[in-house]
């Protein structure tokens, strides 16, 4: 998902799609504060992925939240969390429902037999003990 609300100032030209997880159990704050006018901060949850667009020579500081105030605990130079490319492979469909492993059905089809194989069934109780 591109950043839409903050737009990269005309004159930035090499963008790259990054993603930030906070593998924290705390909230953070991600702040990019080294482009000239452009103004990116977001808060992320524990666990939270955060996939934004960002120059490639930005720096994301991460601010870790504390009770009524913030640490800057990293800064992480974006080429660092720059997302692959997705390849064609990734979006090819002939393959849904195969295992890639063993090419056998991931849903595999029951071998009934005809004839009655209706059984009772049988239920469990629950009993009191005093």
């Amino acid at each position: 998902m591109a950043q839409i609300l903050d737009p990269l100032p005309p004159e930035q030209s090499g963008k790259s799609l990054c993603c930030y997880i906070n593998a924290t159990s705390k909230i953070q704050v991600a702040r990019i504060s080294n482009i000239p006018n452009w103004y990116f901060e977001r808060v992320v949850f524990p666990g939270q992925r955060l996939v934004f667009e960002a120059p490639i020579q930005a720096h994301m500081e991460i601010h870790t939240g504390m009770m009524a105030s913030a640490i800057l605990s990293d800064t992480i130079p974006c080429d660092r969390l720059v997302m692959d490319e997705p390849s064609s492979y990734d979006f090819n469909t002939s393959s849904i429902g195969a295992d890639p492993i063993s090419t056998k059905p991931i849903v595999q089809s029951n071998n009934t037999k005809s004839g009655d194989t209706t059984k009772p069934l049988t239920v469990a109780s629950l009993a009191s003990v005093e």
